[in-house]
């Protein structure tokens, strides 16, 4: 053997543990006690600020706005706006009464602000809405503005104590997906199939005649926002939905829909999103946090990161705090902590659900002291066969749940369905005492489960043989 061949064989045995350690390192860190994923958390906290604007104001009547509920105000919106950003920012006051619009497009160092017993109702026509880019159940595209989007912009708010009408219904934009079949089936699928070519996603025009329902409010590529205090009832389909941002809160905020896919707050991609105070009473899931979905969600890559959920009350949903579906670019550090679920018409309480056309890696999920009164499906649930299977096999790390008070349950207390190539890895339960299920646990692929303290109907929580 060569002199040289002999130099590479030594320095790639040299590298071999250097090489494991590496892939190692991509293992996240077991939680040993519930003090770290808390330590964590407390750290991230500090990352979160809320914008604050300055003390200049510019109410929409002096733009020409008219609060008879029939004047269509975009045009007064647009100006207000456009003049707080040129000025340097504060706050577009929306008095009392109630202001028909179409869609509001939020600049830098904005804050509208609704009054107490304001409120604002957005058009049904989609003609008041223009195509620009935005993203659709995870997938880029060119379509209906959001009715409050934000693209590009730094230092954005909603505010205040009034009311945010989306004027959906099964007459409107609700009717679009509840038809059968229904009407936005065929845009949906194209988009799919440009989504599994890659296409540009600026070519992927659609907008009219295609029936693919816009979000209520989706700051896109935005730095600093705040949601807070208002009242959403009645949206076309997502509510609260930043996309690809960072440093986000949403506080106080109440969100009333039981239209089809009327999800609460569905953070894409984002980094540093503190959800607190809120309440959910939805026609789908309360909280989904979200990464894009399959071609685009690998393509781009960005993770949903560092989330904390607290003090948040979810009525109605398929879900309380959910991971999923849409979440090929992956998510970690996600905290759940002091929130009430009550209904017999929430499915779960803590929900992952993905799949192998996703992919993605989903870990270091903390819930701590959740109190239930009832829900109908189940407590936790890992799913891995969520929707079509492909060729991205999931991963599912890391998941700690502790004081988890449940009164009455319904057909699962734990619910895992993983790959056998791809168990769900670090899955421990801590002090859960779960009542009235018909299935405690129904599990397949897991490895290191581990019960302390967990009771369901009454008798203690062991793990299964042969896991």
């Amino acid at each position: 053997m060569k002199l040289s061949k002999i130099h590479s064989l030594i320095f790639a045995l040299l590298l071999v543990p250097f090489i494991f350690s590496y892939a190692k390192g991509q293992v996240a860190t077991v939680w040993k006690s519930s003090s770290q994923p808390l330590k964590e958390m407390k750290e991230i906290r500090k990352q979160i600020r809320a914008p604050k604007f300055a003390a200049r104001e510019f109410t929409i009547t002096k733009y020409g706005a008219v609060g008879d509920g029939k004047t269509l105000n975009t045009e007064a919106f647009m100006k207000a706006i456009d003049a707080c950003n040129k000025s340097g920012g504060g706050r577009v006051i929306v008095p009392l009464g109630t202001f028909l619009t179409g869609a509001i497009h939020l600049k830098s160092n904005v804050d509208l602000h609704l009054v107490d017993s304001a409120k604002i109702v957005f058009s049904s026509d989609p003609k008041h809405y223009p195509i620009v880019f935005t993203r659709w159940e995870g997938m880029e595209l060119m379509n209906y503005s959001a009715l409050i989007y934000a693209y590009g912009q730094e230092n954005i708010a909603v505010t205040g104590n009034g009311t945010l009408d989306g004027g959906a219904s099964y007459k409107t934009w609700w009717a679009w997906n509840a038809a059968r079949p229904s009407l936005q089936v065929k845009a949906r699928n194209l988009l799919h199939d440009m989504n599994h070519k890659k296409t540009d996603p600026r070519t992927r025009v659609f907008g009219d005649s295609s029936f693919l329902r816009p979000n209520f409010i989706q700051p896109y590529n935005c730095k600093n926002i705040l949601i807070s205090g208002v009242r959403m009832i009645n949206s076309p389909m997502w509510n609260i939905n930043p996309v690809l941002c960072e440093n986000v809160t949403v506080d106080g905020v109440k969100i009333i829909a039981h239209g089809p896919n009327t999800d609460g707050v569905d953070p894409e991609s984002c980094k540093n999103v503190l959800i607190k105070n809120c309440y959910f009473d939805t026609g789908d899931d309360c909280i989904a946090i979200k990464s894009g979905r399959d071609e685009d969600g690998r393509t781009i890559g960005k993770p949903a990161e560092n989330h904390i959920i607290e003090n948040c009350e979810m009525k109605d949903g398929h879900g309380g705090v959910v991971i999923g579906s849409e979440i090929s670019g992956g998510a970690k550090n996600i905290y759940a902590i002091n929130c009430v679920m009550d209904s017999p018409n929430l499915d779960r309480i803590l929900r992952i659900k993905t799949s192998s056309s996703r992919g993605g890696i989903i870990e270091n999920v903390f819930m701590k002291d959740v109190k239930v009164g009832t829900y109908r499906d189940a407590a936790v649930t890992c799913n891995m066969f969520y929707e079509q299977p492909g060729n991205f096999i999931p991963t599912i790390r890391n998941i700690w749940v502790e004081n988890l008070e449940v009164e009455k349950g319904g057909n699962f207390g734990l619910y895992v369905k993983a790959y056998k190539e791809s168990p769900v890895e670090n899955l421990k339960m801590v002090n859960c005492n779960i009542n009235g299920v018909k299935t405690p646990m129904q599990i397949d692929h897991v490895t290191n489960l581990q019960f302390e303290n967990v009771k369901i109907n009454g008798q203690v929580a062991r793990v299964p043989d042969g896991l």
